[in-house]
């Protein structure tokens, strides 16, 4: 049974930091590029982040990047999103989803298979 599980959510500072995590299970992650997507009250699904199978390339929406960075530890079964200088306006569920295949990229309707999303709210 395939499962991308999200964790790591929660509440922070405006300026603050998490680390998001998604442990997967019931498939080989070596070969599925993973995504972060995030879906605020009201708005659409949108791409934050994806890396490739391999680890070597990376992707990151304008509104991230500098700021957030993801990683993956295959041994693990586990891709990270670690996120820095949060603002409010990341605030957010995040999900983490899986694409069979090398490379990646931030449309949603690219991936596979879904986790359930872990929530970030960026308030003071």
């Amino acid at each position: 049974q395939v499962q991308l599980v999200e964790s790591g959510g929660g509440l922070v500072q405006p300026g603050g930091s998490l680390r998001l995590s998604c442990a997967t299970s019931g498939f080989t992650l070596d070969y599925y590029a993973i995504g972060w997507f995030r879906q605020a009250p009201g708005k659409e699904r949108e791409g934050v982040s994806c890396i490739s199978s391999s680890g070597g390339s990376t992707v990151y929406a304008n509104s991230v990047k500098g700021r957030f960075t993801i990683s993956r530890d295959n041994a693990k079964n586990t891709v990270y999103l670690q996120m820095n200088s949060l603002k409010p306006e990341d605030t957010a569920v995040y999900y983490c989803a899986a694409e069979w295949g090398f490379m990646c990229g931030l449309g949603f309707w690219e991936y596979d298979y879904w986790g359930q999303g872990t929530q970030v709210t960026v308030s003071s």
